[in-house]
């Protein structure tokens, strides 16, 4: 098992290979700060350390997880995901999410949510949704409101098109600095998307070949290199044209 680095050594680990076993992190040091770990991290008192073998990211301030190119998403608290309705009970919404169980959405977790106003949803309604409770042994529950209470951007998404990729590419898709896909698309198209990390993408556009266009590109880029996205973005413009 590898030795603990140092807070400062343990930067070098970031967008490196990292293994089950090792320790990425030493907290010993960063007693006045919060740290967030997400998929393929946990905490063995002072040490984060390693769970399943990917490359090591950061977002900042200071959120860590481990990103794995799998078809599988694990859900993790404060993951932001595309859900679709599978049935209605009582009390919750039991959501898809590509997650080993479904999600529980509570029929009062929207904004200004009560039992006189509970939202009603056909079966495969799409939503961009929150994950606010996680772990191996109950399903997860999910919000469509933020920290704060209120809605933001959570809820369902009309028309536009839903495709799947791997949750690596999710992930980059949401990485800062914007993704060179994302970007050279944005430069030359008007489009809406939501990226959920549980491998779900969804865009929207006035125009249908811009809907295509779109979907191609970013289920296209992911073993692309940021120039060659740039030059693939440049190709499909001139096809459009």
């Amino acid at each position: 098992m590898n030795s603990m680095p140092s807070d400062s050594a343990s930067m070098s680990f970031v967008d490196r290979v990292v293994v089950p076993g090792d320790h990425v992190l030493d907290l010993t040091g960063m007693a006045n700060q919060t740290i967030k770990l997400g998929a393929g991290l946990r905490q063995d008192g002072d040490a984060i350390s390693v769970m399943k073998a990917g490359k090591l990211r950061i977002s900042k301030p200071n959120k860590y997880w481990v990103e794995s190119s799998h078809k599988r998403y694990v859900p993790c608290v404060e993951d932001t995901v595309l859900g679709i309705v599978v049935d209605s009970k009582f009390d919750n919404f039991l959501v898809d999410i590509k997650a080993p169980m479904l999600g529980l959405l509570p029929v009062l977790a929207f904004e200004g949510g009560t039992r006189r106003n509970i939202p009603k949803f056909e079966i495969g309604t799409l939503l961009y949704v929150r994950v606010v409770k996680a772990n191996n042994t109950m399903n997860p529950e999910l919000s469509c409101m933020d920290e704060t209470g209120k809605a933001a951007e959570f809820g369902p998404l009309k028309d536009g098109y839903m495709f799947e990729t791997s949750t690596g590419l999710a992930r980059m898709l949401l990485s800062s600095p914007p993704c060179p896909i994302l970007e050279a698309l944005g430069k030359s198209l008007s489009y809406e998307i939501a990226i959920g990390l549980n491998g779900r993408v969804w865009v929207n556009a006035a125009s249908p070949s811009t809907v295509i266009l779109v979907s191609n590109a970013i289920m296209n880029s992911e073993f692309l290199s940021a120039a060659q996205q740039k030059i693939m973005v440049e190709k499909l413009m001139k096809r459009l044209q």
